[in-house]
């Protein structure tokens, strides 16, 4: 039994004044693995204090004082991998690879981060004027318990960078990580104040960040209704806001496509991180004349994917985060059924051999349509819906009916098609025939997938607001 039972504030650990004990929980098997002491407002208001003393002199420090900071975070980070990866699969239970992709993401963020500020153009001339890129303050940075301590360190790395210091809330589902990246993250002795951690539930600890006057500006992943509050949380103090949240993906699929080629990018881009992704391709859209052969693709390639111990290297998706998470997957499961939608593969229950953990068995709905609640809400698990569409214009209207519009993957042979295809879909990403990250590239969302943009230069310009400088000399 592990017990977490301290922050991070003000450039040591402390015991918090919440004396709230939180159960972590292995995913794999249900049993309680830890503890962790959760802070409360008052911890809330000490780490928005110290980061707010920290910023004047952080403000000012020097783009090469920054990159030096930022190594040392580089540093300490990478040698807690092995560390970081068994922290996620005890406490996530993300399969080997994913968890082993997940151990080494943070230290790949903060190196991002180092090449974006070393390219950064912090003063550039507008005619008579100068403009200068200006460090916006405090910033309250709230991460989810899908990728806790990836996007710590993206977060944070990139508030550094652009001047600001930081308040971090993480998921108190995810303490374990959270408690490797801080240890980390003090090895690398930055000033005290810089950076302040505190775990803590989201309506309390996240509601004094999102309210607090002391706060300049909210960095937040997660769902669409909390990212909506926190905006109007913080509207009172006109906080800055970048939201990365929720998606309903569609995979298009074109009618000259290799059906058998494609369908691990298919599975690949539904069934990713367990389902539990945001920009997981959960809407698969079919040619209708075509739909027959891609179903019996797709029934064969599921039948191959096997849903169980995260430990074992041939296990491709892991258990759901918590019980709550898989009592919510199993009813949309059950509504996939109740709303008319064929299972073609999957169904309710755990997947045969599992008699514990919060295990979904891998899903395919065919017969379905786009109203269907099952193809408009993101159910974050391993549930897929086929739908048939007529025509490349019908195709690319389904894809844009949604109040989502995070990613998409766009497939066919016809790569100057997909191209152009591609360029009609609302998302703020939209993939061609693979399913590779470039972190150089902005990320973020339209419509209720998010507000503004997080990675490169558009995630350091968020953190900064220009100042016009006119001088007569």
């Amino acid at each position: 039994m592990q017990r977490i039972e301290h922050i991070y504030i003000d450039g040591q650990f402390v015991a918090p004044h919440g004396e709230e004990w939180f159960d972590l929980h292995d995913p794999s098997t249900e049993r309680v693995i830890g503890q962790v002491r959760l802070g409360d407002a008052h911890d809330a208001q000490r780490a928005i204090a110290a980061a707010k003393a920290a910023f004047p002199a952080w403000s000012r420090s020097s783009r090469e004082e920054r990159v030096d900071a930022l190594q040392r975070m580089h540093r300490a980070v990478a040698a807690r991998e092995d560390e970081l990866m068994e922290a996620v699969i005890l406490e996530y239970g993300a399969p080997t690879q994913r968890s082993r992709w997940m151990a080494t993401y943070p230290a790949d963020v903060i190196a991002q981060a180092i090449e974006a500020l070393q390219a950064f153009e912090f003063e550039e001339q507008a005619g008579s004027a100068r403009v200068a890129m200006t460090p916006v303050g405090v910033a309250g940075l709230i991460t989810p318990w899908n990728s806790n301590a990836g996007f710590i360190c993206n977060k944070l790395a990139t508030a550094l960078a652009a001047g600001c210091t930081a308040v971090i809330k993480p998921s108190e589902m995810s303490a374990l990580q959270t408690r490797v990246v801080a240890e980390a993250l003090h090895e690398a002795g930055l000033p005290k104040g810089v950076f302040n951690i505190v775990n803590g539930r989201g309506d309390i600890v996240g509601e004094q960040i999102a309210r607090h006057p002391d706060v300049a500006k909210i960095s937040f992943t997660g769902s669409s209704a909390v990212g909506q509050h926190l905006v109007a949380a913080g509207a009172a103090s006109m906080k800055r806001v970048t939201l990365e949240l929720g998606g309903k993906s569609p995979t298009l699929v074109l009618d000259d496509a290799d059906f058998a080629a494609i369908m691990p990018l298919v599975l690949m881009a539904g069934f990713a991180n367990s389902g539990q992704a945001c920009i997981a391709g959960t809407r698969i859209l079919v040619p209708r004349h075509r739909l027959a052969e891609f179903e019996a693709v797709a029934r064969h390639a599921v039948a191959q994917i096997k849903s169980g111990d995260p430990r074992q290297a041939d296990t491709d998706i892991g258990p759901m985060v918590s019980a709550r998470q898989w009592q919510r997957v199993q009813g949309y499961i059950r509504l996939g059924i109740e709303e008319g939608a064929t299972l073609l593969a999957g169904g309710e229950g755990r997947p045969d051999g599992l008699d514990a953990g919060w295990f979904v068995k891998p899903t395919i709905f065919t017969g379905a349509h786009n109203a269907m609640r099952i193809a408009r809400e993101e159910i974050f698990g391993p549930v897929l819906t086929i739908i048939a569409y007529a025509d490349e214009a019908e195709a690319i209207a389904i894809a844009n009916d949604t109040d989502y519009g995070l990613s998409a993957l766009v497939l066919g042979s016809d790569v100057d098609r997909c191209e152009r295809v591609a360029r009609q879909i609302d998302a703020g990403r939209v993939l061609v025939n693979t399913l590779a990250h470039e972190p150089r590239a902005p990320f973020g969302g339209f419509k209720h997938s998010g507000l503004g943009r997080e990675m490169g230069r558009w995630g350091i310009g968020a953190y900064l607001e220009p100042k016009t400088l006119l001088i007569t000399r």
